[in-house]
């Protein structure tokens, strides 16, 4: 029997490292060269593992040069510090102290988990398809940009051989079989954030969720830089060591993706936001994937506290990033392009000339140029943050739940959102995290509620 796991094998993993010094600026040319002529092959492009497995040879020599690899200085280093007291020196606008008597009312944070989970579930069923893929789908059914659920119904057979949709997530993520929200690790990870809140409160430590992971993430449902991480965890590897061991998907979106509960809690308080999600996303991830953590919670605290307007979140969120980081580029980027594209599919086709070459497609950054080019062109409104977020392929659920969040909050509430979106949803959601699966979001809601009014 042969067991491939996914975004693990030591094989797999010199293939993405060897991308991401060739990112970071690092000369890898003699490592590369001698990886590549033992037989080793290129990273798997879109998949976890590639096939067939590495001979015990090749497999310890995956292990010695990523060992090598993580001895390569980067010249970006400076610019893109890891530790908080680096960072905030490295931001000259870094927000002050929150103002006093700042709230989030319970249905905000209603609209904010409905939000996170309609768009996570509209992306579902294109992860991993490229962009084309994804566009000629939507477009045989007369809804582009999406508006609604992506469907089979009216799709010729040929272009769903050639485009084939996600095969875990399509049983349960179109329209004509939705019941709910299924599991994601979108969903899990804020859960886990707010049994971290419960049992820790704001003081936790990353050690105190690295000890709730293991106590409560079952390792199948943890997946790049989260599954490195755990696996460090398993081998006696302490943080933040467990975020940089062998680990090529220390800049990925993972981080990203666990930020919103950090926000949500701290309405009015983006400095606060990012520097607890900070401590949460040094177990798995440096530089700039602990910008795209941080910059989500600033984002959505100043959302939470009354900011009514997509693009100051956006500001706010970008004045907790080093400013000469590729994550803040990537960030303006985004920005600029939809400012300066009336056609949104011509904005996208910018960023994945930029990106589409260079970069995976669960990397931080082209996501982060992503997701705030959507949030921008569409302006606060719910359907268009959502749709133009998913519409850009890449990470598509990701990117959906994190414009769903933001535009959610900026609702206000959850009648505010198009019923359409949140009726499917029934109220419940799936999940592995404990004491969670068929939650209703209104409990979640609560639930936060009481966290963001703790001290």
């Amino acid at each position: 029997m042969n067991v491939r796991l996914t975004w693990a094998q030591p094989e797999d993993l010199v293939g993405h490292e060897l991308r991401q010094a060739a990112q970071d600026g690092r000369d890898a040319r003699e490592i590369e060269e001698r990886w590549y002529a033992a037989g080793g092959a290129p990273a798997p492009d879109r998949a976890g593992a590639s096939e067939p497995p590495a001979s015990p040879r090749l497999r310890a020599l995956a292990g010695h040069l990523l060992d090598e690899l993580a001895l390569l200085e980067s010249p970006l280093a400076a610019d893109e510090p890891t530790g908080l007291d680096e960072i905030v020196a490295a931001c000259p606008h870094w927000p002050g102290p929150a103002a006093a008597g700042r709230a989030v009312g319970r249905d905000r944070l209603h609209a904010a988990w409905l939000g996170r989970a309609a768009g996570c579930l509209l992306g579902k069923p294109v992860e991993k398809l490229p962009l084309e893929g994804i566009r000629a789908l939507a477009h045989a059914t007369g809804d582009w940009p999406p508006t609604t659920w992506f469907t089979a119904r009216g799709v010729p057979d040929e272009l769903l051989a050639a485009h084939p949709w996600n095969r875990r997530s399509a049983p349960t993520s179109l329209a004509e079989n939705i019941d709910g929200m299924p599991e994601d690790d979108d969903l899990n990870y804020p859960l886990l954030t707010l049994l971290l809140l419960q049992r820790h409160g704001r003081s936790f430590t990353t050690d105190d969720l690295a000890r709730l992971w293991l106590d409560e993430l079952p390792a199948g449902r943890t997946f790049t830089a989260e599954r490195i991480a755990y696996g460090n965890l398993l081998a006696g590897v302490e943080p933040p060591e467990t975020a940089r061991r062998r680990n090529p998907y220390r800049e990925w979106i993972g981080a990203q993706i666990r930020a919103d509960v950090h926000g949500w809690t701290h309405p009015g308080d983006p400095a606060g936001a990012a520097a607890q999600a900070h401590r949460d996303a040094v177990l798995t991830h440096t530089g700039n994937g602990v910008y795209g953590a941080m910059f989500i919670a600033a984002a959505l605290a100043v959302a939470a506290g009354g900011e009514s307007d997509v693009h100051g979140c956006l500001a706010a969120g970008l004045r907790v990033v080093p400013p000469h980081s590729r994550y803040a580029r990537a960030v303006r980027l985004g920005i600029e392009t939809a400012c300066t594209e009336g056609d949104f599919d011509v904005a996208v086709d910018r960023l994945h000339a930029v990106y589409g070459d260079t970069h995976h497609w669960v990397h931080v950054l082209p996501n982060a140029a992503l997701l705030a080019a959507a949030l921008t062109h569409a302006d606060g409104d719910f359907t268009r943050s959502v749709g133009l977020a998913v519409s850009g392929g890449w990470d598509t659920d990701s990117n959906g739940a994190t414009a769903g969040s933001l535009a959610g909050l900026l609702a206000g509430g959850p009648d505010a959102l198009p019923e359409h979106w949140t009726a499917p949803l029934k109220n419940r959601l799936a999940t592995s995290v404990p004491g969670f699966d068929r939650t209703g979001f209104d409990t979640l809601a609560a639930l936060t509620h009481q966290e963001a009014l703790r001290p």
